[in-house]
């Protein structure tokens, strides 16, 4: 029952572009999407870097009813999940036709639950909050609504894995449609970016406090980084079997080969190594290549100190005698959290479709860690067939993708 699983559609909406065009010239041309936001100062924030995310205008196309039940992210979903359906070419009729599934990433709702709660504290009435709030707050809110909006008749549900949510539901929907369960799933992650939603964070001195130039502030491997920089955002992978894809005439754009998976075991904020490495080990055997067949690493690397080592260890131990190019992307867009295993599944299938590699910016001096690592400083022109992306989380959960370029059955 092993099915080929392969990818038809791809849609973004980031703070380094909203449609997939101008995301790609923003990696080619290393252009940051971290700004200064002053109203997180004024909330109190220890560190006001954010990526910055325009909500969209959904009247266009969504009505009334429909935009009252979705709080940022799912708009944000919408927009990426539009653009992947309509590269897939995917439409009203097919959905009808077939049971298309979606699984998608989200670990947390804070703006609706807080807005909520203080009308009701205000209004001491909780009949004043609307009938709305409660599909807002949930933290399935991104897959009712596209499955409502959509009318998907599939499998319906979020994945809350902290940073590695996008990446499992992307490695979910893998294994469902290989295991022969589905044929079609919607997969991707979305993450808020109000100001609402990141204080926690912000409380724990995650942030990074490079204020004076916040293009560079993440510095993901550099011995000069202090912390990440939230940001946000939706990105949605079309998944599909090779049987459906070719049934349909659709044009494939990769193959998902590899899926690794692991738990560390151990502090729920501490990175390791081992569980990364696993992770990695997983994901080379579920493909059957070995480390030399990678082209290029999306690293997961955030810009936190702990983080970046420990991954830096885990690559030189399982890659280091290949040395392939790596990069982190969050360089760029800073950390898109639940998001992020989905968006940099799409950002490397950019760089693999028009063959370069976007560099990881603001690398000016390694750390005994990132030394060994051959990593892209500035962008290359570099053809390549297969990639492999990393995605870790609180509580030490790891995902490891590898997908290869479509070339034909």
């Amino acid at each position: 029952m092993n099915h080929r699983v392969v990818i038809t559609g791809l849609g973004i909406y980031s703070c380094i572009g909203k449609n997939l065009a101008t995301v790609s010239e923003s990696l080619y041309k290393g252009r940051s999407g971290i700004i200064l936001d002053p109203a997180r100062k004024a909330f109190g924030y220890r560190s006001g870097l954010t990526g910055y995310v325009e909500r969209p205008d959904l009247k266009p196309f969504l009505d009334r009813r429909a935009r009252m039940m979705m709080p940022e992210q799912a708009e944000f979903a919408y927009m990426a999940t539009r653009e992947a359906l309509a590269e897939a070419r995917i439409d009203p009729d097919f959905m009808e036709k077939y049971p298309v599934g979606i699984l998608y990433g989200n670990d947390s709702s804070a703006k609706p639950v807080i807005e909520a709660t203080d009308i009701m504290r205000e209004k001491k009435d909780t009949m004043m909050v609307g009938s709305g709030s409660v599909f807002q707050t949930m933290n399935s809110t991104v897959t009712m609504n596209l499955a409502t909006i959509f009318r998907l008749r599939g499998v319906n549900f979020s994945i809350s894995a902290a940073c590695a949510s996008g990446s499992h539901a992307i490695g979910l929907g893998y294994m469902f449609i290989r295991n022969g369960m589905q044929d079609c799933v919607i997969c991707g992650g979305a993450q808020e970016i109000n100001l609402l939603s990141m204080g926690n964070f912000d409380a724990i001195a995650a942030f990074s406090i490079r204020e004076d130039a916040p293009a560079k502030a993440s510095r993901p491997f550099d011995r000069d980084r202090d912390g990440l920089v939230p940001s946000g955002g939706a990105a949605t992978v079309i998944l599909e079997s090779l049987e459906s894809a070719q049934r349909r005439g659709a044009n494939i754009l990769g193959e998902i080969i590899g899926y690794g998976f692991s738990s560390n075991g151990s502090h729920i904020s501490n990175p390791t190594v081992d569980g990364p490495m696993r992770s990695l080990q997983i994901a080379l055997q579920d493909a059957g290549i070995s480390g030399k067949e990678i082209g290029y690493i999306n690293a997961h690397a955030t810009s936190t100190p702990a983080g970046d080592a420990s991954e830096a260890q885990a690559l030189h131990s399982v890659f280091g005698q290949w040395r392939p190019p790596i990069s982190s992307t969050k360089s760029m867009t800073g950390h898109e959290c639940w998001m992020a295993g989905a968006s940099e599944i799409v950002y490397a299938m950019l760089m693999m479709q028009q063959g370069f590699i976007a560099p990881n910016i603001n690398f000016e001096n390694p750390d005994e860690a990132s030394a060994p690592l051959n990593l892209v400083t500035d962008t290359i022109n570099k053809n390549f067939n297969v990639f492999l992306s990393n995605s870790f989380g609180f509580g030490g959960t790891n995902s490891s993708l590898i997908v290869k370029k479509w070339e034909g059955a």
